[in-house]
């Protein structure tokens, strides 16, 4: 059936509302997609996600002292079902030292829990979710260490060598006392946003303001101690504008052998930027991975189109910037923020909120899904294990224009241990169908059978159905599906991965 205007994400996987059928007709050059799955490109580590692990203003003003926050608020079936249904997939999540983590030691030097229990519900959110670790940078440093002495505003009280190594063995301490509480350290950031707060005032909660020359000076002394006493961690820079907001590091020969990756801040853009600016994001990397960090729409508002826009900032950044993961924001938002809509996957009600008057189906203690932030990345949470393998796809340029299509998106890429291929395509036309028609040449088998899943706003996971491809364009016809995922049946001693041959299935998918 025909359902225009619909927008959809399918995982064959497929993004949008969808209708599948098989075609043996020569397939028109302008909407063909020939998967190349002997051209491997690279491995896709898994997404990454934030936790409110503690109390900020509405409309991100201010920090107040209630510990109003998750898993802490969270009944304790529903911090299961947290972990379990929306967690669980995921690989690293992101805490904000100084924000969402801000208690202190006597000396306040140190970053600590601040109430009771606070470390033992994130170390049992990593456990029970799966994930392997956490991605942990700075909104502020310690009040000690701040020309304030406070978490809002303010800089670095210096910038002289001495103070910075003190400073540095500091943050090795935070590293330790995490990992001792059941939070392995996989990821870190000396700041989020360095160029947030450099004007007094500027900012409402947690941030540390840097100029460019004051965040080089401070990381040429702090991540060399960092990478010492944690070579496996992942040290990325600058959760910003990566090495183009940093070029006095991105130059520095000497600085780039601490530095594995490049971090970008491009929150709630277009998903046409990663490949109208794919230059910008990727000249003077020098070789260090490039990915965004942080994801969100700031005006707090969310809506189907920005669902699938979201599932292609995703799909894009993987493509064009070959970037190895990618973060949203907030797992979940306390119902009574002005931001939570654009902010969160989901909704919680905290335990003083007693206005029913909005969101009437969470209780107390409860917490539900916003559809479409959440069905925006379920598909990938879902079908895109650890470490799958991105396989290069040639695409269609748009009719008349000779550039790449923006509102018809694809990425394909090959499961780690059976090889088996996954295919994701969206439209985000939301007037007009378009029939993806692809191509594999390099079949798993004589017989495969593709399982499609449909993801919109409001759908999460609508099953569409097996397509059967036959070598040699013999097709049937099917109702598909959202992702679609290789589901070969075939028992050749071939590892069941692909390989070589003359076949070159087409089908043809219409996204509506």
């Amino acid at each position: 059936p025909s359902r225009h205007g619909t927008l959809a994400l399918v995982v064959i996987l497929l993004l949008r509302c969808c209708c599948f059928s098989f075609v043996q007709s020569q397939p028109s050059p302008s909407s063909l997609y020939t998967i190349l799955v002997s051209q491997p490109r690279q491995t896709i580590w898994g997404l990454g996600f934030e936790i409110q692990s503690d109390s900020i203003g509405s409309g991100n003003n201010g920090l107040p002292n209630e510990t109003t926050s998750v898993p802490h608020d969270l009944v304790d079936e529903e911090k299961m079902r947290l972990y379990k249904d929306m967690l669980t997939g995921f690989r690293y999540v992101r805490l904000a030292m100084g924000l969402y983590l801000r208690g202190n030691d006597p000396s306040q030097k140190l970053i600590i829990e601040r109430y009771a229990g606070q470390m033992e519900g994130l170390a049992n959110m990593t456990k029970f979710a799966g994930l392997e670790g956490a991605d942990v940078e700075y909104w502020s440093p310690a009040p000690y260490w701040k020309s304030n002495n406070q978490y809002i505003s303010g800089h670095l009280a210096s910038y002289n060598e001495s103070f910075l190594n003190d400073f540095g063995d500091a943050l090795i301490q935070d590293i330790k006392y995490l990992g001792s509480h059941g939070i392995p350290v996989k990821m870190w950031g000396l700041q989020n946003e360095p160029p947030v707060g450099q004007q007094a005032g500027s900012c409402v909660y947690s941030c540390c303001g840097y100029t460019t020359a004051q965040y080089t000076q401070t990381f040429s002394i702090v991540a060399p101690r960092i990478k010492a006493s944690f070579p496996s961690v992942h040290v990325h820079v600058d959760s910003w504008g990566g090495q183009q907001s940093q070029p006095l590091l991105a130059r520095n020969a000497t600085m780039l052998q601490y530095i594995d990756g490049w971090t970008y801040h491009r929150i709630g853009a277009d998903s046409t930027m990663q490949i109208e600016q794919q230059k910008e994001f990727l000249d003077g990397a020098a070789g260090k991975v490039v990915y965004n960090n942080e994801y969100e729409y700031l005006d707090g508002k969310t809506s189907p189109y920005r669902c699938i826009n979201t599932a292609q900032s995703i799909m894009n950044w993987f493509v064009f910037e070959q970037s190895p993961t990618w973060f949203w924001l907030h797992a979940l938002k306390p119902t009574y923020n002005s931001e939570s809509e654009g902010y969160g996957l989901g909704l919680w009600r905290p335990w003083d909120d007693n206005n029913t008057d909005h969101y009437p189906q969470i209780q107390k203690g409860y917490w539900d899904y916003i559809g479409s932030n959440w069905n925006a990345l379920a598909g990938f949470l879902r079908y895109m294990p650890w470490d799958v393998v991105r396989v290069e796809v040639t695409e269609p340029t748009a009719s008349g224009t000779g550039a790449i299509r923006t509102e018809q998106r694809i990425l394909a890429y090959l499961r780690p241990n059976d090889k088996k291929l996954v295919i994701v395509i969206t439209n985000r036309n939301e007037t007009a169908n378009y029939d993806f028609v692809i191509k594999i040449p390099q079949l798993v088998s004589s017989s495969t059978t593709f399982s499609g899943h449909l993801f919109q706003s409001n759908v999460t996971d609508k099953a569409l159905g097996d397509i059967h491809l036959v070598a040699n364009d013999q097709e049937t016809n099917n109702n598909g599906h959202h992702h679609d995922d290789d589901d070969d049946n075939d028992d050749d001693d071939d590892g069941g991965g692909p390989k070589d041959d003359d076949a070159a299935d087409t089908f043809k998918r219409t996204i509506q």
